[in-house]
């Protein structure tokens, strides 16, 4: 498991009963996880002093109950500095076990002895992003979501990424990816953070479990001489880490060498110290 327990700003307090107990810097929120299926007394005070509950619907969706909590605020990792905000869909903009992610990239990077040309694709907020621009990478950041893409560009700027660091991009992944094949882009390093199902930008459809072995191909033909990584999360129920290694290392180590190492994404629970599996990812390393 890839644990992301290197936070001081945000903390997984407890979990019980289909819900996450969390501090995100000095709020503290309830929001529902599936895997947390177990039952247990809640004997942390802070169940009952939370500022912010996220409450699913009997039809669907959910909505954000507020106690004294503002529209959005920072919380910093490292040298990085994201907003929060509680949004539609339990979302607060920011997957706190990527942390893990972002350390590995960061090291990879840094370690390069060269300038790596990334590709971020399904980037969201910009995370992973701004970790690879802030370790010196130039990143071309690509999300279909307008909104994620102007997030991504405060995150950027709160954590002093020089904008000409990155490039935004409001696309269709895996036509982005098509068109800059037919440009004769290359990139050294692609992160991939694709959901179940979405839109693009014109209506474009993506289906994972019919277009993500496609999507992986596809960007092995953008890939530069001496690609350094490649990694693919994902959040989907059913899709294993073995999986998405699989595909990778189908994909990518026939081709290129190198290794594959895939597992789950962790938080570590402070009221006994349990890690919370919070989805599959798995990296490609040339070696």
């Amino acid at each position: 498991m890839f644990v992301s327990d290197q936070w001081s700003d945000y903390q997984l307090l407890d979990a019980e009963g289909g819900e996450r107990l969390e501090r995100w810097g000095d709020y503290v929120l309830i929001r529902p996880d599936p895997q947390v299926i177990w039952q247990s007394e809640r004997v942390n005070p802070l169940w009952k002093k939370a500022h912010g509950i996220y409450r699913r619907s009997s039809s669907g969706g959910g909505a954000w109950v507020r106690k004294e909590m503002p529209e959005e605020w920072r919380i910093t990792y490292r040298d990085l500095t994201f907003l929060i905000s509680p949004m539609g869909f339990k979302h607060t903009g920011i997957f706190p076990e990527q942390a893990a992610n972002w350390d590995y990239v960061t090291d990879l990077i840094r370690n390069a002895g060269r300038e790596i040309r990334l590709l971020n694709l399904f980037a969201y907020t910009g995370g992973a992003t701004v970790a690879a621009a802030k370790a010196g990478a130039f990143v071309c950041h690509v999300d279909a979501s307008k909104g994620m893409v102007a997030r991504a560009r405060q995150n950027a700027a709160l954590s002093g990424v020089a904008p000409d660091r990155i490039r935004y991009i409001v696309d269709d992944c895996f036509k982005f990816v098509a068109r800059e094949l037919r440009r004769g882009s290359r990139y050294d390093a692609v992160i991939l953070d694709p959901p179940s199902y979405g839109r693009g930008p014109n209506g474009e459809k993506w289906l994972i479990g019919e277009n993500l072995d496609g999507l992986v191909r596809l960007i092995t033909q953008v890939l530069s001489d001496e690609p350094l990584f490649v990694i693919l999360n994902s959040y989907t129920t059913g899709l294993s880490p073995s999986t998405c290694g699989f595909i990778l290392d189908n994909n990518l180590t026939r081709r290129f060498g190198g290794r594959t190492e895939s597992g789950e994404l962790g938080l570590r629970l402070a009221e006994n110290g349990f890690c919370l599996p919070c989805g599959a990812a798995c990296g490609w390393e040339r070696v």
